[in-house]
């Protein structure tokens, strides 16, 4: 199955239409999490217990048709636990290696600033390079391993914070806040029909396709063109968060290129094959919040990275 570019807009928008029938009032957290699909990227979602973080990489790991495994992020939790062990099965064969729950096609990792640092970090070769090094030997893992990561804001108790190299391998980071009344009382009325995300058979969604189709819907992102003057803004954004006085860090050479990959793949699912200074900008704060530091007095103020992304952004001249 090939896909014009009208077709895979037709296909997301099919997507993202069966998971919204579950997960109502977060339609951005939605667009970022199949972005991020698209894009071969890794998404971080942050949000308070409650708000759907779980059923949404649930819902869309239905969707799509693959495998899907979940990690239960816990202080106890080993690396092995993540990436497998090698066992002894008998003495003539010597020992075996057991795959870990990494080695799947969508990888949930449930609340991951639960886990201390050097757990966390057994990720990071599997998001950078798609394998695992385990006892000398790597290997290779599928060509749809994603991984959607929840945590909870850092402030609360019992939570570790992920290392800046780790968040820099997360294509975006998503924010999952309260919904709005409306969308409350819909999730009312559903629950009320007989809906309960907590079982399994009714929390999934109608698959809208299979693992050979998922692959090439991803290729579509690869076609799609960033003229000169677009590549020129998405620099100069990044750039500007470097001489930013308001940040301590800024962003890194990979969030130039992520911001690019971000923004191709949200012009496919406005079923274009070109970027426009809009896809750039509607994507810089799930791109570069989680990879520049805000200064420890702003901080103490009260301010947000997003708060310095949006004084960038008026700043910083788009291309007519």
């Amino acid at each position: 199955m090939s896909y014009p570019i009208e077709q895979g807009a037709d296909t997301l928008r099919q997507l993202r239409r069966a998971i919204a029938s579950h997960i109502v009032g977060q339609d951005a957290a939605i667009d970022d999490a199949l972005i991020v699909f698209l894009a071969r990227g890794h998404l971080l979602i942050e949000g308070v217990p409650g708000t759907a973080k779980t059923l949404l990489v649930r819902t869309l790991a239905s969707a799509l048709g693959i495998q899907f495994t979940r990690i239960q992020f816990t202080p106890d939790l080993m690396p092995s636990d993540v990436t497998g062990i090698a066992m002894l099965r008998d003495a003539a064969r010597g020992f075996e290696f057991q795959p870990g729950p990494i080695f799947t096609d969508l990888l949930l990792g449930d609340e991951i600033n639960r886990a201390p640092a050097k757990t966390q970090s057994a990720l990071l070769e599997a998001m950078a390079e798609r394998q695992v090094t385990t006892d000398g030997v790597t290997r290779v893992l599928s060509p749809l391993f994603t991984v959607y990561a929840t945590q909870n804001p850092v402030e609360h108790e019992g939570t570790y914070p992920l290392p800046e190299a780790q968040l820099d391998r997360f294509l975006l980071k998503t924010i999952m806040g309260y919904p709005s009344k409306d969308a409350e009382l819909t999730m009312l009325s559903q629950h009320e029909a007989g809906f309960n995300p907590e079982r399994a058979d009714v929390a999934l969604t109608e698959r809208v396709l299979n693992e050979a189709e998922a692959i090439q819907l991803r290729s579509l992102a690869d076609g799609v063109r960033v003229a000169p003057d677009v590549q020129q803004y998405i620099a100069s954004i990044t750039r500007a968060t470097r001489e930013e006085p308001s940040l301590s860090l800024g962003a890194s050479p990979r969030a130039t290129i992520a911001l690019m990959r971000a923004a191709r793949a949200a012009a496919v699912l406005d079923g274009r094959a070109f970027v426009t200074p809009d896809d750039v900008k509607d994507r810089v704060f799930a791109t570069l919040r989680h990879r520049v530091t805000l200064s420890p007095e702003l901080e103490v103020e009260g301010r947000s990275a997003d708060d310095a992304l949006a004084a960038i952004l008026l700043r910083v001249v788009a291309p007519k």
